[in-house]
């Protein structure tokens, strides 16, 4: 299809309001406007209620394993708006499917015409870039363009980080794509968690940490040691020790025994986004003494914590940021916390890999 020249994109439609989530047939009513919705009303905790959280006056402390419902209910956090599927349509670069854009957003992306091709037939509707550009540089070049143009109001949180656009991971890369409209165009994106632990008499404790109250995205709340998206042209491994770094002030001469253990994923769909995630799991073994100190401004404080606390946090608060919980729970089950004697073991384990972890 051949694409136009210049456009000129209808700012109307950069307002038009979004569907809430609903199980009834009234989801397509348009009533509210798209946000954020990365922020939380119990972010604003301090450590003393943590600790409260993880070992209440009136109760003993708790086995990890002796209720798994709260985990699933960790996990279905993760996993939201699976109703809302039929409101997205394929993404398309050289005829493979790369992400999901919700039907109001083709829309805007339709007036950006030498970008975008908006293709309809009968049964069908999908979005793909115009044939012209035919280098990833390009369709890079030209996709950040038209999401400089839409802005803050469309996409927040711009961070001027580039995610790799790919039908999998290792595949060929079609282009780069601005990290803040990675949900938006539905794309999957991969990051990585590491699990800080200490060995003490017997006893393992993880390091914890709390975000900034600055931070953009899900201030103040609970955090791993170190967490971080993979950019584009950037390896697991060379991203942990970057982020060991910036994040914990762990030397490159420690970082470095950090070991992959897996990956957890998950579907995330809420109004306009679609995020399709993948946490690539480490495990670093931190000499006990050893105190973490962040260097980016982008975590506030650290705490040594005992992993059975730190269970007992996730199954009754939601103080975490919520894709931690999976990386915490997949923790759990390697190092023996929760075994195959409880009820939903495998359940559990399963649902730890909801998304297409690919």
């Amino acid at each position: 299809m051949a694409c136009a020249g210049l456009y000129r994109f209808n700012t109307r439609l950069l307002h038009t309001k979004f569907p809430k989530r609903t199980s009834s047939s009234s989801s397509a009513r348009i009533n509210h406007t798209i946000s954020a919705s990365t922020s939380s009303d119990d972010a604003f905790f301090t450590w003393d209620d943590v600790f409260r959280s993880a070992k209440p006056h009136d109760a003993p402390r708790d086995s990890p394993n002796s209720n798994l419902h709260a985990f699933f209910d960790r996990i279905k956090a993760c996993n939201r708006g699976s109703e809302m599927r039929r409101e997205f349509i394929p993404f398309v670069v050289e005829e493979r499917i790369v992400g999901y854009v919700h039907n109001r957003f083709a829309e805007v992306l339709r007036d950006f015409k030498d970008v975008f091709v908006l293709e309809e037939d009968d049964d069908d509707r999908r979005v793909s870039l115009c044939g012209s550009l035919a280098s990833p540089e390009e369709r890079t070049d030209a996709v950040g363009e038209v999401i400089e143009r839409l802005g803050e109001g469309v996409i927040p949180g711009i961070r001027n980080e580039l995610y790799p656009v790919t039908s999998s991971f290792g595949a060929p890369v079609f282009f780069s794509l601005e990290r803040a409209a990675a949900p938006y165009f539905g794309i999957k994106a991969y990051g990585i968690h590491m699990n800080g632990y200490v060995d003490r008499d017997g006893e393992k404790f993880l390091w914890i940490g709390k975000r900034s109250n600055k931070k953009p995205t899900f201030p103040g709340m609970l955090d791993h040691l170190v967490a971080g998206g993979l950019p584009h042209d950037v390896t697991c491994k060379e991203n942990v020790l970057k982020e060991c770094e910036e994040e914990a002030g762990i030397p490159r001469s420690l970082a470095k025994s950090a070991v992959p253990v897996g990956a957890v994923s998950y579907i995330d769909i809420d109004e306009y986004k679609y995020k399709r995630d993948v946490l690539f799991c480490y495990d670093l073994k931190i000499p006990d003494g050893f105190v973490p100190s962040n260097q980016d401004g982008e975590v506030d404080s650290f705490k040594l914590i005992p992993v059975t606390d730190v269970a007992n946090i996730i199954r009754r608060t939601k103080l975490f940021k919520p894709n931690c919980s999976l990386v915490i729970i997949d923790f759990l089950f390697r190092h023996g916390f929760i075994t195959p004697e409880e009820s939903g073991y495998l359940q559990l384990l399963q649902s730890l890999r909801s998304g297409d972890c690919s």
